[in-house]
């Protein structure tokens, strides 16, 4: 199993997949796993939004409580590769309608993403937030490469 290059694994990222995050649990528990919408540029930092639906923010919590997460991204197909990032929390607000639309877009036509935004930003008992997180760790493979 080769190792990507700094080159290939931004570009691996920035390509679109969808990621599982994964953050400390509460004590004696497992960590947490979900898979999520995100964006990245190379060289950048990596944005992703998550909404209660109306449920009690645990993920959020938590997330805010450890400050780092991990994010893992991989090639379904034959041969199999993966990115993972352990990246540090820098910044949590309320997302614009831009800024979420900048990441629905990524995985959906247009009209869907317009419809998944306002439903996500127009119901008032769901509480959506923007997370930002810095890499600070990378772990690749490309079986490609061998």
């Amino acid at each position: 199993m080769a190792k990507m290059t700094e080159q290939q694994r931004e570009e691996f990222l920035a390509d679109t997949h969808v990621a599982v995050l994964s953050v400390a649990g509460e004590p004696g528990r497992p960590p947490t796993s979900v898979p999520t919408f995100y964006a990245y540029s190379p060289g950048g930092e990596i944005t992703m939004f998550t909404g209660t639906q109306r449920r009690k923010p645990k993920r959020i919590e938590q997330i805010k409580n450890a400050g780092v997460v991990s994010l893992v991204v991989q090639r379904e197909e034959m041969p199999p590769a993966y990115v993972t990032v352990e990246a540090e929390l820098v910044e949590v607000g309320k997302p614009t309608d831009e800024q979420m639309l900048a990441i629905a877009r990524r995985y959906m036509p247009e009209e869907h993403a317009q419809g998944y935004v306002q439903s996500e930003l127009g119901d008032p008992d769901n509480i959506v937030l923007l997370f930002t997180f810095r890499p600070t760790r990378w772990l690749t493979s490309d079986t490609s490469q061998d």
